[in-house]
């Protein structure tokens, strides 16, 4: 499995997780309005703060977007291209995207896969505040109660990264949010969570980056930086099973199933883990 050298000293804590209470919502989003605005506002009207929500099919009238790239100095382990631009209406065929906040206020953090009109780049990750939706959406999701993900900086990576915080305690807890760090394999990590805290089948929603993606049928992308979005995801006793959509420093969008034990962290991993009903 393939690693990464980040400029900080190495967190003693490898995984953070809290339980929460994530409630189904489906909302819609406003066309005309960026998708920080329109996901903002759709929680806000339903009291939630924080959540996560499914994106797939999502119009854009203006979509801007970076791809992994890499790093241009030693502050960081890897980077951020130049900021892309679609005009014409784009269609998500997939995306996810987590409300969270920074510094006291609303913040997201979105991957997808789209339609590409003009070519490559087809993936990557949407600057939500500069992304305009050029038709209402209904989207699907969780609000969340009990956990949020909050920014700060990561001396590790030298990023500033979502970690879980805790907020009021919910009524209930069906769900955990996770977030990762740098090299351990996706998958071992998750599943190794679930035996020690976990029942059941739980679902699996979310983003992250990972050191190259290695597929299932032998597919490979070879960028030592990638982000990755889960289209589907579940844990069980006997094991995980993700499916994700993938991109790297070439701005091409590649689906699959991991490979087990070959997909470290690269930056981070923000998870939605829902335990579902037995």
């Amino acid at each position: 499995m393939r690693r990464i050298q980040h400029p900080g000293e190495i967190a003693k804590e490898r995984l953070i997780a809290l339980p929460c209470e994530a409630v189904p919502v489906r909302v819609t989003l406003v066309a005309g309005q960026s998708l920080a605005q329109a996901v903002q506002s759709a929680f806000a009207g339903l009291g939630f703060a924080f959540g996560y929500l499914r994106l797939d099919g999502a119009s854009f009238a203006l979509l801007r977007f970076v791809t992994p790239a890499p790093s241009p100095g030693d502050d960081h382990a890897a980077w951020y291209s130049a900021t892309n631009e679609r005009t014409a209406p784009v269609r998500a065929r997939h995306a996810g995207v987590h409300l969270g906040q920074r510094e006291g206020l609303a913040f997201l953090h979105c991957h997808g896969v789209w339609d590409a009109v003009t070519g490559l780049p087809d993936a990557g990750h949407m600057l939500c505040d500069e992304s305009i939706l050029s038709q209402d959406f209904e989207a699907t999701g969780w609000g969340l109660k009990g956990a949020g993900l909050v920014s700060c900086h990561d001396p590790e990576t030298n990023f500033t990264l979502f970690r879980p915080q805790s907020t009021d305690a919910p009524a209930k807890t069906n769900a955990f949010l996770v977030t990762l760090r740098p090299n351990q394999d996706i998958g071992s990590a998750l599943l190794d969570f679930w035996h020690r805290h976990g029942n059941a089948t739980a679902r699996l929603e979310g983003i992250g980056s990972l050191v190259g993606t290695a597929f299932c049928d032998g597919k490979r992308i070879t960028s030592y930086a990638t982000e990755i979005l889960i289209l589907d995801g579940r844990l069980q006793d006997s094991g995980i099973d993700l499916r994700i959509a993938s991109v790297g420093f070439d701005g091409r969008g590649y689906t699959g199933r991991l490979a087990r034990d070959a997909n470290a962290i690269c930056v981070t991993a923000e998870i939605l883990v829902i335990a579902e009903p037995t």
